[in-house]
């Protein structure tokens, strides 16, 4: 059997955060069926995105993947807290991964597997999704990386 997500977690030396609260009127995750979608997910803090700017210009390549791995997480806790916790996801559908591009940047692939590796690592298999990765003049407070989920549960 394999190890639960919630397990993975704590033996990768992660939690997941509280859910962010909705910047606006609309639901953080929806289930659907066997289904949840998540809205986009970007990292703040107090209101500011951490860090911001353009990919590429203001956060580096490195940064940008590793945000990319946080906002995942913030992610997966929007579906725990609404199907009562990680280990009743048992696919993940789907990734989509829009990058604040700085003129010229084409490695918006490369911010995509922040995303799908830390998937990956938690759900197996399971955790690859077919995934998007596009590059976007502006994302919400200026957030370099937002991320949305498409989960199947049971």
């Amino acid at each position: 059997m394999p190890t639960p997500p919630s397990v993975r977690l704590r033996e990768l030396g992660l939690e997941l955060p509280e859910p962010a609260a909705p910047a606006g009127s609309y639901a953080p995750a929806v289930v659907d069926g066997d289904h949840v979608w998540v809205s986009g997910q970007i990292v703040s803090h107090e209101g500011k995105a951490r860090p911001s700017g353009k990919v590429d210009r203001d956060v580096d390549l490195a940064g940008a993947k590793a945000v990319a791995g946080q906002a995942t997480l913030q992610g997966l806790a929007a579906i725990a807290r609404v199907v009562g916790g990680i280990d009743r996801i048992r696919r993940i559908v789907r990734v989509g991964v829009y990058v604040a591009s700085s003129e010229g940047f084409t490695r918006q692939h490369e911010v995509g597997n922040g995303a799908t590796e830390l998937l990956i690592e938690l759900f197996g298999e399971d955790g690859r999704p077919s995934r998007a990765s596009m590059g976007v003049y502006a994302l919400p407070l200026n957030a370099p990386v937002e991320i949305d989920l498409l989960a199947r549960i049971g």
